[in-house]
């Protein structure tokens, strides 16, 4: 079976058990800059403190000239949970200031008149902002396609073998981008990431029970 044959069959199988192509998850903003924040502040730490950091910057700040004002030492406060608590503030306010230095005001919806490689070296260009980010903010908050890639990802790409394992983040999202048809990207991406978490496990995955066994260049319990 080729790359693209597996990649498929995954994308199937995995539908089959957590539906999130068929009932696709809201994950974005009405602002895509509170989207593009978020992931900053996602960076290196879990879903519940990014959450937890996340309301308590809004609830602390309700509009984002408001966390300019502050300055980096009370947001790093307000936003500790979620840890690397100060590089985070200080991206975070640089970013704004571009931001609002670029498109006169704190919004980035502008970025939509862009061409997707346009909007994508923009946010590339952001300090803090990997191809991760950049492919959150486009899936997410702008409904462009594009296949973000976490540890989940990453880990079952190269397990079942779609995705050789020197590949980066990065060349992995690139070849799904490639060959996922662009309806598919959202809820593809957040079933291996569910899949990721309940059986496809860093460590002591569950092979046995797994849907991908049939496949899967890790069923005997590799690691990777």
């Amino acid at each position: 079976m080729n790359n693209q044959a597996k990649i498929f069959y995954t994308l199937d199988e995995l539908e089959e058990v957590y539906h999130n192509e068929a009932r696709s998850p809201e994950l974005g903003h009405s602002e895509p800059l509170d989207g593009l924040i978020l992931t900053i502040i996602s960076q290196n730490t879990n879903d519940k403190n990014r959450d937890a950091a996340f309301a308590n910057l809004k609830a602390n700040f309700p509009n984002w000239p408001d966390v300019v004002k502050a300055g980096n030492e009370k947001l790093e406060s307000v936003i500790r949970t979620a840890g690397l608590a100060h590089t985070k503030a200080e991206r975070i306010i640089t970013i704004l200031r571009k931001i609002h230095d670029d498109f006169y005001e704190y919004s980035i919806k502008k970025l939509a008149e862009k061409s997707r490689d346009e909007m994508k070296s923009y946010l590339r260009a952001l300090p803090g902002v990997g191809a991760k980010t950049v492919a959150c903010v486009l899936l997410f908050d702008f409904k462009i396609a594009a296949f973000p890639v976490d540890t989940h990802v990453a880990r079952v790409s190269k397990r079942v073998g779609f995705a050789p394992k020197n590949f980066s983040p990065e060349e992995i999202s690139s070849m799904l981008e490639e060959i996922v048809p662009a309806e598919r990207c959202l809820g593809g991406h957040v079933n291996i990431i569910a899949h990721g978490r309940a059986v496809c496990h860093s460590r002591k995955p569950e092979c046995k029970i797994c849907v991908l066994n049939k496949i899967c260049n890790s069923k005997n319990f590799q690691e990777v």
